[in-house]
């Protein structure tokens, strides 16, 4: 079979899933796809292309259920929680992709839907893009914290003054919610503050400028 871009980002995608973004080279893709390594050069020109390449495959993958006429903060919800599914489908690639500032690009379908829910919550036209930005940001960087176990051991850490039962377990341990939990309470903060933010511009206080 002639090798084709396409198929040499499906082949990678497999790779990093298995052992994670470190781990795949040019040599060990050409294995895998049965080919020579030099082959893979007339269609990707290095490591880092095949890793954009992947990225915007998976990303041009991205599917959540359009509800135009439910709540805009439901729509919010769902396409956070459709967006967290495939950063756990895919851990390895999308932790690496977090960091990259390329990662979401103006044809996203996510962020294509994100920046139209946003402006049917009323933000207003010029403002939409830094609002979507802000959001991505936050979101980002808890599913990154979450991916490499990070918001687990600062779950952990016991608050000062913290009182430990007569079994080693303080009531902040038996208290801790579990990630989707945490997940969720991000998602109503972000909600909340531009509800609040929405308000303060209908009441003549301005949008938080």
């Amino acid at each position: 079979m002639p090798l084709t871009e396409a198929g040499i980002y499906a082949a990678a995608l497999r790779l990093i899933d298995e052992d994670g973004v470190e781990a795949l080279t040019m040599r060990k893709l050409a294995t895998a796809l049965d080919a020579n390594p030099m082959s893979l050069y007339h269609h990707v020109p290095n490591k880092e292309a095949v890793l954009r390449g992947v990225a915007r495959t998976v990303g041009a993958q991205f599917r959540t259920v359009t509800l135009q006429d439910a709540p805009w903060q439901e729509r919010i919800r769902l396409l956070a929680t459709d967006f967290r599914t495939l950063a756990h489908r895919h851990p390895e690639l999308m932790a690496y992709s977090f960091g990259q500032p390329d990662f979401i690009q103006p044809d996203d379908p996510f962020w294509t839907a994100l920046t139209a829910i946003v402006a049917a919550a009323g933000v207003s036209q010029p403002e939409v893009p830094e609002t979507a930005a802000l959001m991505v940001a936050v979101v980002v960087g808890v599913l990154g914290a979450e991916l490499n176990g990070s918001l687990q051991q600062w779950a952990s850490l016991k608050p000062p003054g913290a009182v430990v039962g007569a079994d080693g377990v303080t009531d902040a341990d038996r208290a801790r919610p579990d990630r989707d939990h945490m997940f969720r309470l991000v998602i109503d903060t972000l909600i909340t503050g531009l509800e609040g933010r929405l308000a303060a511009g209908r009441n003549g206080r301005g949008a938080g400028r």
